[in-house]
């Protein structure tokens, strides 16, 4: 099992595959195992390299987590695994880490996919309900997954991968401190819509479901525009997971893009 020190934390990660390389970003409170939906044909054309954001699955969880810092810990683990340029897809909270790479990171970016997120100019307080959220007793955020209901994944996800999806989330690790850690992170992060179009250069994907929740699809249509290098996929009736809800389509969409951009096309 591999691990990184990165800022003071162990960072659990691993890789599959042979070919492109490819860094697996996830999203807020989910470890690194819920990109279950995409590694099966992923790592039969390219190495797949995924880890665990502080917090989750087997890295160590810290105190005054920032988006920044989530960032160094991808890049970190790209050295680890003796990588100097990846395509890099990042979903949620990992779209937003994403971002922040190719910002920081282009000459180690390929290509960037921002998967159900947005281009956060921003930063927020950490505070009322939601504080109070991420104060919760892990065993009740855990039965709370248990009842999440397919439908929540949308009205074109199919049920039975969404039940087991379901499950797998209710065994996922994480501590609460970790969570609301990455919480608070989000909150406080900001960048500038002209940084963005300034830095990220480099070929970019942008998928979004219709139904998504979480993160309005309005705003993955406008990372899109702002974008110039980007290609949009809108996923109809799906949720905030349309790796679940849009399983076939979602990957079809990435593996495609990266071909393009692998074969000098740009991603088109």
């Amino acid at each position: 099992m591999p691990f990184v020190q990165s800022s003071g934390a162990k960072i659990h990660w691993d890789s599959q595959g042979e070919g492109p390389p490819v860094l697996l970003i996830m999203g807020h409170l989910y470890s690194s195992k819920m990109w279950y939906p995409l590694l099966p044909e992923l790592t039969k054309t390219h190495r797949a390299i995924w880890f665990d954001n502080r917090g989750t699955g087997e890295s160590d969880t810290t105190s005054g987590v920032t988006v920044e810092q989530l960032t160094a810990d991808a890049l970190a683990v790209l050295d680890a695994a003796g990588v100097d340029k990846a395509h890099v897809y990042g979903v949620s909270m990992g779209g937003g880490i994403a971002a922040e790479f190719a910002m920081r990171y282009p000459e180690r970016t390929l290509s960037v996919t921002l998967g159900c997120t947005m281009l956060k100019t921003e930063g927020i307080a950490f505070a009322g309900a939601q504080k109070l959220i991420y104060n919760l007793p892990r065993w009740l955020v855990r039965a709370m997954f248990k009842r999440t209901k397919p439908e929540n994944y949308g009205t074109n996800a199919p049920r039975d991968a969404a039940l087991h999806d379901i499950k797998i989330l209710g065994q996922d690790r994480f501590t609460m401190k970790g969570v609301r850690e990455q919480a608070k992170a989000i909150a406080a992060y900001a960048t500038t819509r002209e940084r963005a179009v300034a830095t990220i250069t480099m070929p970019v994907l942008v998928l979004h479901g219709d139904e998504d929740t979480a993160v309005p699809v309005e705003k993955g249509r406008e990372l899109h525009a702002l974008l110039p290098h980007s290609k949009y996929v809108e996923f109809k009736g799906a949720g905030h997971n349309y790796l679940v809800a849009n399983n076939a389509g979602s990957t079809t969409a990435f593996l495609d893009f990266i071909d393009g951009v692998d074969r000098g096309q740009g991603g088109e």
